[in-house]
């Protein structure tokens, strides 16, 4: 096990979920990777749970905002690593992305923003303080991948080189498109793919597992469901989707 102390410029750091109910959300993750959590409270008097694996920080777990209609399903985040989030926001702007929230200090932890793409896909920002992201990454129980899916991959892959400086690398796929990764200092961190027709832009984000088809039993006994299935041989590594009771979707990747 490899203990993560930085994330560089442009790197996937952190993934939190937003659910209307933190309690049942900690249970079911709990079972599928063994999580254990630390509450705290938050300014509304309502709490929010750091998940810990193996005694390292690997997420967190948190009410959904104020602003989110009732019913909203819960969703998964993916932030990056940003040196100066206030700066990135300037550059997103200029080209062409839309600034949601931010740059807004958390305490002493860090700086915050929401930003999107052109064609859309909220997109985390954080600028380390005290807390840097995942002390885990690549391992199960903690994140490993995230992936754009989005109307416009080659304009959100032009962005995301403006802010970050991503090198990238397009692998042509049978239907006649292409799937791009960023990279940095020559390694792969995230991944763009073409939506599906009508489809909307989302991030999906991934965590590690050392026995997917496990997980996914885990996940449907614990009231989940399972909405992409393991392969039966695959190609590039195995890995699973599922969604948790109370509506958030997360795909887990095969990692010993």
């Amino acid at each position: 096990m490899t203990v993560r102390t930085n994330y560089a410029n442009g790197e996937p750091c952190w993934a939190d979920l937003q659910t209307p109910d933190v309690a049942a959300a900690k249970d079911f993750y709990a079972s599928v990777f063994g999580w254990t959590y630390q509450d705290f409270p938050t300014p509304d008097g309502r709490s929010y749970a750091q998940a810990f694996m193996n005694g390292q920080l690997v997420a967190t777990i948190a009410p959904q905002g104020p602003l989110q209609a009732p019913g909203t399903p819960a969703q998964w985040n993916i932030y990056f690593a940003a040196a100066d989030a206030a700066a990135l926001l300037d550059d997103a702007t200029r080209a062409g992305g839309d600034v949601q929230f931010g740059p807004e200090e958390v305490g002493g932890t860090g700086v915050l923003a929401f930003l999107a793409p052109p064609g859309g896909g909220t997109t985390g920002i954080w600028q380390a303080g005290t807390h840097f992201g995942s002390h885990l990454f690549n391992e199960p129980g903690a994140l490993a991948w995230a992936e754009l899916s989005t109307p416009e991959p080659q304009a959100a892959v032009g962005f995301f080189q403006h802010l970050f400086g991503h090198e990238v690398t397009e692998y042509p796929q049978d239907d006649g498109g292409s799937y791009s990764t960023l990279l940095i200092d020559g390694g792969e961190v995230a991944g763009v793919v073409p939506a599906e027709e009508s489809e909307e832009a989302s991030w999906q984000v991934y965590f590690g597992a050392a026995d997917i088809r496990g997980a996914a039993e885990v996940a449907v006994q614990a009231r989940g469901e399972v909405i992409v299935e393991p392969d039966e041989h695959p190609a590039d590594g195995s890995l699973i989707t599922i969604k948790d009771p109370q509506g958030g979707i997360l795909s887990l990747i095969q990692v010993n």
